[in-house]
């Protein structure tokens, strides 16, 4: 298990646990996926990789999709910043994955996954995630004095 649903950060939106308690669903698919493909290089364990992380990849762009709506539809101070995150997020997400389809390097995949992805996500939902929560709950912007 690359991350233990019981250490996920919880926001003030119920909609956005859910869907993070699904993203570390997938992510932890792609682990062991990427586990099964370094003990044994088979055509079925490759193809298992590549058809959950797209699974992730689609699951992503719907999760930062409904919230980018949400925060338009809100006129939520940050949006920019939080969709620049996202886009970067994606951006990467999409040039790690064309690298693992040309090269099948599944320990740089792995190294991804628990390196940069996993760790960005619980900082992502720890800060910027956690803000829009309370925004979307109570109305008050962070960015507005009190």
């Amino acid at each position: 298990m690359l991350i233990n649903v019981e250490n996920l950060p919880l926001v003030a939106m119920d909609f956005m646990n859910v869907t993070h308690f699904e993203d570390v669903a997938i992510i932890n698919r792609i682990n062991e996926a990427i586990e099964a493909y370094i003990k044994e290089k088979s055509t079925k364990n490759e193809q298992s990789v590549s058809d959950i992380y797209s699974e992730w990849f689609a699951h992503t762009i719907n999760h930062f999709q409904t919230e980018e709506k949400m925060m338009q539809e809100r006129s939520f101070p940050p949006y920019m910043m939080h969709k620049g995150e996202h886009d970067r997020a994606l951006a990467q997400m999409d040039a790690v994955f064309r690298a693992w389809q040309t090269t099948k390097d599944a320990e740089s995949l792995k190294k991804y996954m628990q390196n940069e992805m996993s760790p960005w996500l619980i900082q992502h939902i720890q800060t910027m995630d956690t803000v829009t929560a309370m925004f979307f709950k109570s109305g008050m912007s962070p960015c507005s004095a009190h």
